[in-house]
């Protein structure tokens, strides 16, 4: 007889997987799994759909000794809000590692992803930064920000950010709203250089196509976080800041087609990826004045690993609504 499956909505999956210290913890471990077990994670499928400036991707991967799997259908339709209806949404279906049946449909309209986005810019942090780095800043004011500035504040004690958005009111408004939630002064900055100055820790979080960033915005020390870039058209961070940078991928295979790296004379270059470097397999930040760059593309381990949470939670509260196939 076929098991149960079940069904969590995104109000479900709020409550049961905030983004906290656990969930950093969870896509920790997924790193360090990518890096030490035989992960199956193919090519991430896209689909674009440009006369409705559309985009779909497609994300799976099996971790050996996790019980479920998931596949991630995350689409971005870019239009969207001229039609009153959110840009992003998307759901992950969960499957039995062992029977491959289906047992869980996660209608998170793209909750999930955003917080195991934010999560691994966390993990990316706390992992290359400066120990005592204070200073961050932001650049973008979407809700990838917003949660990726909350993520840092998990991971370092920051005293004081800098937002720069394309949109001043927008970088207005990021201020006001994440000052009064992490009880920190968020001040908004006329220009990416601004925003940037002297900060130690700096996240991209824009859909650019055309560098944002480059090595003459950074000062020495700082980590930078780019997560914009998950299509080979977009590109946050000049090329020079990569050559001036320690480089770290999450998956090298994916950055060099879809990240930063992408568009980088030294693409073709052996870099570490971030599970080794959380694994001792290879060095992350050897000096206190070394600038460290993190190349976030997003991974289908993530979304397995956060997924499996989901559902391991959902199990033990009793959440969400069951039906038999």
């Amino acid at each position: 007889m076929r098991p149960p499956v079940t069904i969590l909505t995104e109000t479900d999956l709020r409550a049961l997987v905030p983004l906290d210290a656990k969930a950093v913890a969870c896509i920790r471990d997924a790193f360090v799994a990518l890096a030490t077990k035989p992960v199956a994670m193919p090519p991430i499928l896209r689909l674009d759909i440009p006369e409705h400036r559309g985009e779909v991707d497609v994300k799976t991967a099996y971790v050996p000794g996790l019980t479920h799997f998931a596949i991630k259908i995350s689409p971005g339709f870019f239009g969207n809000p001229a039609l009153g209806l959110p840009s992003t949404n998307g759901m992950m279906v969960v499957l039995s590692s062992r029977t491959g049946l289906v047992e869980a449909l996660l209608l998170d309209n793209g909750y999930l992803t955003d917080v195991r986005t934010a999560a691994a810019g966390a993990v990316a942090a706390d992992a290359l930064a400066r120990p005592d780095a204070a200073t961050a800043a932001i650049l973008g004011a979407g809700m990838q920000a917003r949660m990726q500035l909350q993520a840092l504040a998990l991971v370092r004690r920051l005293t004081g950010v800098r937002v720069w958005a394309r949109d001043p009111a927008k970088a207005q408004a990021f201020a006001a709203e994440m000052t009064a939630i992490l009880r920190i002064p968020v001040t908004a900055g006329a220009s990416v250089a601004e925003a940037a100055r002297d900060a130690d820790l700096v996240v991209t979080t824009t859909p650019s196509e055309s560098p944002i960033l480059s090595a003459a915005d950074i000062a020495p020390g700082t980590h930078v976080t780019a997560m914009g870039s998950d299509a080979g058209h977009k590109n946050e961070i000049a090329p020079d800041l990569i050559a001036a940078a320690h480089y770290v991928a999450d998956r090298l295979s994916q950055t060099r087609t879809l990240g930063e790296l992408h568009h980088s004379p030294l693409v073709g270059r052996d870099f570490p990826e971030l599970g080794q470097i959380l694994a001792g397999q290879r060095p992350g930040r050897t000096d206190p004045a070394q600038i460290t760059l993190a190349d976030l593309t997003g991974t289908g381990i993530q979304d397995t690993a956060i997924a499996t949470l989901a559902l391991a939670r959902a199990g033990k509260a009793g959440a969400g609504r069951t039906f038999t196939l």
